[in-house]
């Protein structure tokens, strides 16, 4: 499935994340575009985050963000900027959202 950012937004609250690690960036490389969770809500309200009742969370609908793919390999980045655009855009999109920076960025076999 997609990247759920309300999951790992919890995750930071309750671990206090200093850095991320985005490990197989280069599995998104051929979508045209690609969705995010960016919200849950439970029978038509929206949630504030992550809900710690189970009953709700087995009942709750995913709303997406959705951002352009790049339709281009990462495999061969050794750099950030080597990166194309639009895969930095997802990137910094997953960063402003959590509030935490990626330090490492998997593109590929190691």
């Amino acid at each position: 499935g997609w990247l759920d950012l309300v999951v790992l937004k919890h995750s930071h609250a309750c671990n206090d994340y200093t850095t991320l690690n985005l490990t197989k960036l280069d599995v998104l490389d051929d979508f045209e575009e690609l969705k995010i969770a960016t919200a849950y809500s439970h029978k038509g309200q929206k949630l504030e985050g992550f809900p710690s009742n189970p009953d709700v969370l087995a009942e709750v609908e995913v709303h997406y963000e959705t951002l352009p793919g790049w339709k281009k390999p990462t495999t061969g980045a050794k750099t950030y900027y080597d990166l194309p655009s639009q895969a930095r855009e997802y990137i910094e999109f997953i960063e402003k959202f959590i509030g935490v920076k990626v330090k490492w960025i998997g593109v590929g076999p190691a």
